[in-house]
C-alpha cells in the first residue's frame, strides 16, 4: 500500500507541475503588449525620439526590439486566430498579411541606437490561450522573411477547437519518461 500511495503522490506532483500557473500566459501577453505595442510609440524614425522612448520603457537591456503601432492591436491579435494567421510550428503562428513595424537595434545596456529600420514582413508570433482567447505572448524574428504556406492550417480560436492537439494553449500532457518508467516498475514490482 505504501508504494502505491507513494507512486500516486509522485504522479500527482508531476501532473500539477505540468499545468501552467494561472497568470503565466497573462503575464506573457502583458509583456508582449509592453514590449511591442506600447503607447507613445514614435511615428518617425528619428534617432533621438527612439532613444528617449526606449529609455522611458526601461528597455536598454534588449539590443534588438521590434515595435508595432498600438492602433493595430486587434490586427496583431488576429494573427493568433483563423482570421489572421496560419500555423507555422508548435505554438507559432505566421500572419496571413504582412505588417509594417519598426526594429530598433541598440548597444546593449546603453540605449545608444545603432539603427532604426522600418520593415514590412509577415509576423511570427507565439500564441497561447488566455481566458478562452488565443493571444500573442512572444514576437519571433522573421529573419528569413518567411511567408505563410497556403497548405498550412489556420491558427485556431479556442472555441473552434485546436487542429493540432497538444500544442498551442494546452498544458503539457503526461509523458512516459525513464523516471516514470522506473516509478511504475517499482510500484508494480512491489505487488
Amino acid at each position: 500500500d505504501f508504494f502505491f500511495v507513494f507512486g500516486l503522490v509522485i504522479l500527482s506532483l508531476d501532473l500539477v507541475t505540468a499545468l501552467p500557473l494561472a497568470g503565466t500566459y497573462n503575464n506573457g501577453y502583458q509583456t508582449f503588449l509592453k514590449r511591442h505595442l506600447p503607447p507613445g510609440t514614435p511615428s518617425s524614425l528619428n534617432q533621438n525620439e527612439w532613444e528617449k522612448f526606449i529609455k522611458s520603457l526601461g528597455g536598454c537591456d534588449r539590443p534588438t526590439q521590434s515595435f508595432l503601432h498600438p492602433d493595430e492591436l486587434d490586427k496583431v491579435r488576429s494573427v493568433c486566430s483563423s482570421q489572421g494567421g496560419k500555423q507555422l510550428k508548435g505554438n507559432l503562428c505566421i500572419s496571413k498579411q504582412p505588417f509594417t513595424f519598426v526594429t530598433v537595434r541598440s548597444f546593449q545596456g546603453t540605449c545608444g541606437i545603432k539603427s532604426i529600420t522600418q520593415e514590412t514582413k509577415h509576423l511570427i508570433l507565439a500564441c497561447e490561450v488566455l481566458e478562452n482567447q488565443c493571444v500573442p505572448v512572444h514576437f519571433e524574428g522573421n529573419v528569413r522573411d518567411e511567408k505563410p504556406s497556403n497548405n498550412a492550417r489556420d491558427c485556431q480560436d479556442p472555441e473552434r477547437g485546436s487542429q493540432d492537439p497538444g500544442t498551442r494553449g494546452h498544458a503539457p500532457t503526461f509523458k512516459m519518461t525513464p523516471f516514470w518508467l522506473f516509478v511504475f516498475i517499482f510500484i508494480f514490482h512491489g505487488f
